[in-house]
Order: C-alpha cells, then structure tokens, then sequence
C-alpha cells in the first residue's frame, strides 16, 4: 500500500469532517424530520445555542471512532490483527456503565449487549453475532458510528479498510450491519484518490454481498436520486421504505446508511449542503452528520470545507475522548490525526512522523490551532484573535498567530488549549447528560514546558510575553501561575522553559501565553510550538475546601469512589479488579508510591504505566498472604512473587520504580522485586491505586522523577 502524496491532510480533513458533524447533528440527536423542520428549520449551520447546550461534547461517536482503533498500535500495528484483539481493546479502554458506549442494557444497546458478552469470556466476534443476540439488537447502527478511522489508515486500498471494518465492526455487529459498515469504509478509503462519487459508490458495493439489503437498498436510492432532483421526495421515498417503522430496535443501521447515501448523492458534492440534508432528515444525527463529514473531508480536503460558511473557528480542533485512558480524554483534531497517519504510514511501513520533534502543539497543518481560544474575561474582552498560518520561521511549517489589540496595563491578551475538563459546570453537564468525561490532566507541577514565540518584524514596540497556566483552586475557581516574562522587541525570537511549580495536587485546567505592555500596543506575537515533557513531581491528596476537581482528575473503573469519607481515597470494589487511574501514557520513568490500608481486599496495591483498565504493571498483596508484581496484558502474568503475610486493617506503604523495561517493588522500604520485562513491555502510562474484591484507603499517591 502506497500513501498518496496529501496523506496527511486529507486525514485532518477527514477527521475534522467527522467532529463538525457530530457537534451539527448532536443538539437534536433521535428527532424526526418532522419535527426538525417545525422547530428548527433546515439544519444549514450549528443550532447548539438554539438548544442551550454545548457545541463541543463527549459522544460516543467520537470517543468510540478514535479509541477502538488503538487496537493497532496496541497490537504492533500488525495487518493480521483479529477481532478478538479488538475485543481486548474494548475490554481494556471501556469502563462498565460509564465510558463510551450508550449504557442501555442487556439486549437493548447493542454495544452494551456486546461488552457483556466480552466481560463474559466470549471473544469476537461471536460477542456481536446474530446466533447470539439476534438479528434486530445485531444490525443496530454503531458499527457504522466507528468505522471511520478503519477506512483512514487504508488510504486507496478499499479491500483492506473493508476487512479491517469487517473485523471491527464483529466485535459487537453482525449482518447488515457489517456490509452498511464496510460500505462507508471502501468509500472514505477510495476517497483519498478518487474524486467521483459514483465511482466511490461503485467500488464499494462491489465488495459486499449483491444479495444483501444494504446493495439492494443503495441501488434503489440511486435510481431514485436519478429519477427526482428534490432531495425531500428522496427522503419520504426513504421513509416509507426504509423507516424506523420496517427496522425497528433502538436505532437501526438500515434507514441510517439510507439517509447517508441519499445525503451524498443530493448535496451535490457540496460540504454544507450534504450536512444539511442528512441532518434535516432526522433520525440518528449525529452519527449520520459524522460519516458524511468524514466522507467528505477525506473527498474533498480542507478546501472543501472552507468553502462555505466557517465551520472550523467554533471548533477550533476540540476533543473530548472519554475512555479508561485519561491522560488522552482532553484532545484535539490534530493530534488525533496524527495518532492516525502513523498508524496508516506503519501498515504502509513508512516510519512515523512527529512534527517540531514530536511537540505537542505544533500547528502544522492548515487552520490547525489545537484548541487554542481567546480567553475571554472581565479584563481580556476583544484584546487577541488566533489564527493558523503557514510561516516556517523556526522548526517546521505553521504558528499560531496570536494578533493582539489594545493591550494596556489591566488589559492583556491570553490565548490558552485546555490541558484538562476546562470547568466544573462543563464537567457536571456531561455527568448529566449520560456521557461523563473521565479524564485526567495533560500537565503537572514538575514537567517542563517549551516554547518558540517570537514577535512580528512590524510590531511597533516590543510586548512583555509569559507563559501561564490556570489552576484549579479550592472552590474550583481558576487561578492564574505565570512563568517569569520574556521581553519580544520586533523580529525577536525567545526560546522559553518553565518547569510547573507545586499546584497543591490541583490540576491544570489549561496552558497559554500572556501578552502585557506598560501602554498601549498593537501587533502579532508568533508561537511556534509548545510542548512539555518529563516525569511529574506531584503529591496527589485532598487539597481541602469545596473543590471536586481533584476528584475528577482520576479516572474512576471502581464501583465506587465517594467523596464524603474521612479518607481522600476510600475504593471499593465488589467484584473483579478496580483501578482508579491519573497521569499519562508519556509518563515513562518515573517512581510512585502510596501507603495503602488494606480493609478487606482478595488484593490490592499500586499500579504503574497504566494504559486502561487491563494494560498495566501492579504491585499486589493478595489474600494467600503472598507479594506479586503482576503483569496485566491480555491477562495476568506474575513477573516476580514472595510471600509476604499481612492482615486486613494493616497499612503498607507500596513503591514502584520504572526505568526503561526495569521494574523495582518494594513494601514498607524493603525491595522485594527488581525485573526486566523484554516481553511487550508497557513503556507509559498512569499511576492507579488497585482494589480487587474489597475496600481500601489511602491518602495520597506520590510521583516523582
């Protein structure tokens, strides 16, 4: 498989596609034509604030296409990935009943229906098959939902995205559900060199069944979209056939790819235009909304996008990836994008590409801004505007231009890309609306942080420049840190370093940069890359006051976790294994330690380099009154144990050191196990405190460098 030469940013455009069609369709997800047009009218732009709601949202449409996906680079990027290791992916990045999925029950939600079954040991695809849950709960849309990334990395090979997408979509589909899957799949795959959309169409179809409904149905719509230009007489022909009344369940693939195709065919290869006819036409918004964005942008590139209204600037990149993975929730269009490129470079095996030497925040694409926004207080109203440009100053192409006006003493310009949940009420929003955000911090005190800014050579004086984060504090307000300030004359490039000093175990809700000026001035302040790196220096406890925050910087997979116990950490867990989880899979070397007090537990202890709910190294006392390190990776492997007697009530204090592929143990200071781990070694990750089948307490967790 060979790449075509605008790879990388038609990934972009295809992944921007797919979250501006969400947040379109996400506000009147379920509704009916009918009503649609009665209350809203035509859907030719975002109506969030029509609806009172969020543009930018958890959704498993979202949180679903770029986590499964994961499946290959967690499995060494090997073509012969099966669906039984993406089942394991399922297993490893989702937390039961909070993360991902709609959680509607056994047999009601299709992909709850099929994580139960993986839960269960059934591997796929028998965990989504029709012999075991029946054709209607088999053939509901969500396969199609998260396909998208399956065709992404299969740039002009729609074989090889449809038997990904096949094998992806088992896990929990089967039937119709499949082949409306892998048509989506063939199209955006032959969409990176093929412009035709009745070629597109023709390529995909040949490789599903002629037999299957999913041919036949697309077939007829064509003739229909030939016979009547009017996309409404389409959409009642639709209707009557293909309606919710002939397929039933919860939300059924057939009218959904329906609505798809007849989007496709009547937007008249127009951005805008096909967004608004498959979003009018009701039903599954969101998901429909996605697929034809992604389709598109794959298509027609990031001109095709920019073409009509500004559909990028309300966006500005931002995602949200509510997974067992936290340190990578808070996320950006880009980054994702890049997540994907190297995957599709690596079954091409072309070597990975990492911008600006791998920083962060690079801005290397087209309009690409990574979240940053104005910040918009009392005090900064209307004093900076971002923009993506193309410049290649310093270390590669693209900058932020941060253009400021009237900064004076009392009025600077920030600018800022959130590093985690950016408030309380957006946190409280998403717990409410059935799609909580479980995510950790991206920065911590003890990380380094580097810039490149430099000044425009018009500037007509010099402006005093700061980087700064905003901080968490006990009421959950947000306060500001400052690095110390760089002066930029006109044409002056600085190179900063800030290591974060001790947020008092408050997390980082966001980075930024501070233009100030003793009087007033006007310019452009370029920032290059931002980035960060190293291990944190943190104690994580109660920091006191009202503040929940803290809280929701770990990742909770326990049963439960409240808040109103004497301890900062009280888990309970009531059947299998437990972790509450916080940090990043950069987090690489680093030491950890907590002094756990054992209650009642069949085991418990301390984990590193955690990357989900099964990905992880543990230290464990275990109710055979033996020590063990333990290796979770597709199951358990003991790396080293000993007995060790303890009795319930007892505190110990737990320490792991991981340095490369050595791991060192240690229980109330003594060592008790220091190995070297050749075999698929886990090289990053999060800290948890680990609870299996009992209750402990603890009150804090220490990392250190």
């Amino acid at each position: 498989m060979s790449l075509p030469p605008d790879y990388t940013e038609r990934v972009y455009a295809g992944v921007l596609g797919k979250i501006i069609g969400v947040y379109l369709g996400r506000p009147f997800e379920g509704w009916t034509y009918e009503r649609i047009m009665q209350e809203l009218g035509e859907i030719w732009y975002y109506v969030h604030e029509q609806r009172g709601v969020p543009l930018i949202v958890t959704d498993d449409d979202i949180s679903g296409t770029f986590t499964f996906l994961r499946a290959l680079p967690d499995y060494n990027n090997r073509r012969d990935l099966t669906p039984a290791q993406i089942g394991q992916t399922w297993l490893n990045y989702i937390i039961e009943q909070r993360t991902i999925l709609w959680w509607g029950g056994l047999g009601n939600s299709t992909e709850h229906t099929a994580y139960l079954r993986l839960k269960n040991g059934i591997p796929a695809p028998q965990s989504g098959s029709i012999a075991l849950n029946g054709r209607v709960v088999a053939e509901q849309i969500g396969s199609q939902i998260f396909i998208d990334g399956w065709a992404m990395v299969a740039p002009g090979d729609p074989e090889l995205a449809v038997d990904l997408a096949r094998r992806a979509a088992s896990v929990s589909h089967d039937g119709e559900a499949i082949y409306g899957a892998q048509i989506v799949a063939a199209i955006e795959a032959q969409a990176f060199v093929e412009r035709d959309l009745n070629k597109l169409l023709d390529t995909a179809v040949r490789l599903i069944p002629n037999n299957s409904l999913i041919y036949r149905m697309i077939d007829q719509i064509r003739g229909w979209h030939a016979a009547e230009p009017d996309w409404r007489k389409t959409r009642e022909l639709i209707a009557a056939n293909y309606g919710y009344d002939k397929y039933g369940g919860n939300c059924h693939m057939v009218p959904n790819h329906a609505l798809i195709i007849h989007a496709l065919l009547h937007g008249d290869d127009n951005f805008q235009k096909s967004l608004m006819i498959v979003n009018t036409c009701g039903w599954d918004t969101d998901c429909n909304s996605g697929n034809v964005g992604c389709i598109l942008g794959i298509k027609n590139g990031l001109a095709g996008i920019d073409a009509g209204p500004d559909w990028r600037s309300p966006v500005a990149d931002r995602m949200y990836l509510s997974t067992a993975d936290g340190g990578r929730a808070v996320t950006d269009a880009l980054t994702e994008s890049y997540h994907i490129i190297n995957i599709g470079r690596a079954l091409a095996g072309e070597p990975p590409l990492a911008p600006k030497h791998g920083a962060r925040f690079h801005f290397s694409l087209p309009g690409a801004v990574q979240g940053f926004t104005t910040e918009s207080t009392a005090e900064t109203p209307g004093t900076a505007t971002v923009t993506q440009v193309a410049s290649h100053r310093r270390s590669g192409n693209g900058a932020l231009a941060i253009r400021y006006v009237g900064v004076a003493p009392g009025r600077p310009a920030r600018v800022s890309t959130p590093t985690f949940i950016p408030s309380r009420a957006i946190a409280d929003y998403f717990i409410k609306r059935g799609y909580a955000l479980y995510a950790s911090p991206t920065l911590y005190s003890g990380q380094t942080v580097r810039a490149v800014l430099w000044a425009d050579d018009a500037n007509p004086q010099p402006v005093q420049c700061s980087l700064y984060v905003a901080v968490y504090q006990h009421d959950d307000s947000l306060a500001l840190m400052r690095s110390p300030q760089q002066m930029l004359t006109p044409g002056q490039t600085a190179d900063l370093a800030w290591t974060i000093p001790s947020t008092g175990g408050q997390p980082i809700a966001a980075i930024g940069v501070e233009i100030t000026h003793a009087s007033r001035a006007d310019g452009v302040v370029y920032l290059d890359y931002l980035t960060w790196a190293g291990a944190p220096d943190i104690v994580l406890a109660n920091p006191g006051g009202s503040s929940v925050m803290w809280r929701r910087a770990w990742v909770n997979g326990v049963d439960q976790y409240d808040h109103w116990w004497p301890e900062a950490y009280r888990l309970v867990q009531n059947r299998g294994r437990g972790l509450l989880s916080q940090g990043a899979r950069e987090w690489t070397d680093y030491i950890a330690s907590a002094a756990i007090t054992l209650h009642l537990a069949k085991a418990a202890g301390l984990a590193v380099r955690v990357q989900g709910m099964q990905r992880y190294y543990a230290l464990l006392l275990c109710d055979d009154n033996r020590a063990r390190l333990v290796k979770a990776l597709d199951g358990d492997t003991v790396l080293a144990e000993r007995a060790f007697p303890w009795t319930f009530g007892a505190t110990h204090t737990f320490a792991l050191t991981v340095r490369g592929q050595r791991i060192e143990a240690s229980i109330d200071g003594e060592t008790l196990f220091a190995v070297k781990d050749v075999d698929r070694p886990l090289d990053g990750g999060a800290v948890a405190l680990v609870v299996e089948e009992g209750r402990i307490m603890c009150e804090a967790v220490v990392v250190k460098p």
